[in-house]
Order: C-alpha cells, then structure tokens, then sequence
C-alpha cells in the first residue's frame, strides 16, 4: 500500500531523528511525529541553529514544493541541528569550533561522537550549502569566474551537467551529487553517501544537490534523473561564484 505524502515525509523524518518504524507506528504515525521527537530528545544548548531559508517555501516551484521545502527544511534540518547538538554537548571545547572545522577533521573528535558528528554535522553543513546555493529567478548559464572555470574544465555548461546529473543518478540508496574544489584546486565531480561531506575528503563544496528521496519524492516520486534534470533551473550561480572565488582566495 503506497504511503500518503505526509507518512512518507514522517516516516523520513523519524529515520532522521533516529527512531525506528516501530516507534513511529506505536506513537501514532505521522500525526504524532512532532510530539514523538519531543518526548524522545532531551533540551540541548542552540550550538548550532538551523539558518532560515533565504526565500519562501513555495520560492522555487514548480522545482520543488512547498511542503517538500516545509518538511525538508524544518524537520529533516533541523533534526539533524538537534542530534548534533546532544553529541557535542558534553564537550564544552567544540563548542566554538565551526561546522566546517568539526567535519574536516573527524579523527580528532571523540571516538564516542565521532559517528554522530559526521552524520548529523555532515547534514547541518549539506542542507546549509544546499538552502543558499538555490533561488528563485535563478538558473540559466554560469557566468564570472566559475562560468569560466566550468567551460575550461569539462568543456561545456552542458557537459558539467551531464557529468553531475550521473553522478547524482548512480549514487545508490541516499547521498549528494556536488561540484567541487579538490585538493588541487581544480573542478571536479563527485558524490558521496548518507550525509557524508566533501570537506571530508579534503575537497571544496561549491554546489551541492541532495538526492535522498525526501528532497524530491513528492514531486517525482521514483524519478530521480528528473529532478536532477529540473533542479538547474533553481541553482543560485551567484552565489555559487562567490564560494569558488572564496575558495580560490
């Protein structure tokens, strides 16, 4: 029996927030989701806070809708905010570090968070990079340096696109396609698991897009090379420029 929208986005969320599906059926399935991650995670300092989105959440259809961005944003984000947050709360000596210092260097993380760190801070800084690198009115051809870049690197706009739409399409169970900066310096390609993030490897993230089935399912249902296709004509390429001039500073 196929789910209703709002018990399949429950039923995201409840993986998120670290519950099994039988907790999400024995507390009354998606009408009691919110309750049951209250009930289930202690108060815990705002370390980290999920940032607000730069646009409204019906911003971007028909890209992406509304309740996909309500739910992906408010609760999958802010999930991840919150389980972050209870692990690095006993140690009071991470609290200043930034989320791109926690995951560049897991193996200097307690071994008893490291684990927690990577999956809930990996997504923090994903969804963070994904929020800001899209925009309404946006789309369309590169321009500036990374317009140049792109053209010098893979020979075309259309062949970056080809090259990212694959790597976003055979990335099997849930990951992120990205365009990244690697430990040359140079543009490149790549994808990675779960919330795993490039910064982990020694990379760049400049753009970033979020193939867990929770960011498009309601749309596209099973179409996945579909969203990736139609997800181009939300990509903020301004804001995209200013990361890789960043990183080439």
């Amino acid at each position: 029996m196929a789910l209703s929208r709002r018990a399949f986005i429950g039923r995201s969320l409840v993986a998120a927030a670290g519950l099994t599906v039988a907790d999400w059926l024995w507390l009354g399935q998606d009408g009691a989701i919110g309750t049951a991650i209250a009930q289930t995670t202690p108060s815990v300092p705002e370390i980290f806070k999920v940032p607000p989105l730069p646009y409204a959440y019906d911003a971007l259809q028909p890209t992406i809708d509304r309740e996909t961005m309500e739910f992906h944003h408010d609760k999958h984000h802010a999930a991840y905010v919150k389980n972050l947050n209870t692990a690095i709360a006993p140690y009071p000596d991470l609290h200043q570090k930034s989320i791109e210092e926690l995951i560049s260097n897991l193996d200097a993380l307690p071994a008893d968070i490291r684990t927690a760190v990577r999956n809930n801070g990996g997504g923090h800084d994903n969804h963070s990079l994904f929020w800001a690198g899209m925009g309404p009115n946006a789309g369309g051809q590169p321009t500036g340096a990374i317009g140049r870049a792109i053209t010098d690197t893979f020979g075309s706009f259309e062949a970056l696109q080809t090259a990212f739409n694959q790597a976003g399409a055979k990335r099997f169970g849930s990951g992120w396609a990205w365009l990244v900066l690697d430990r040359q310096g140079k543009l490149a390609v790549t994808s990675t698991a779960n919330q795993d993030s490039p910064r982990m490897d020694g990379q760049t993230p400049l753009l970033g897009n979020d193939v867990w089935e929770h960011a498009y399912y309601l749309n596209y249902r099973n179409r996945r090379d579909e969203y990736l296709k139609q997800w181009w004509n939300v990509v903020n390429w301004p804001v995209i420029n200013q990361r890789y001039e960043a990183a080439k500073a």
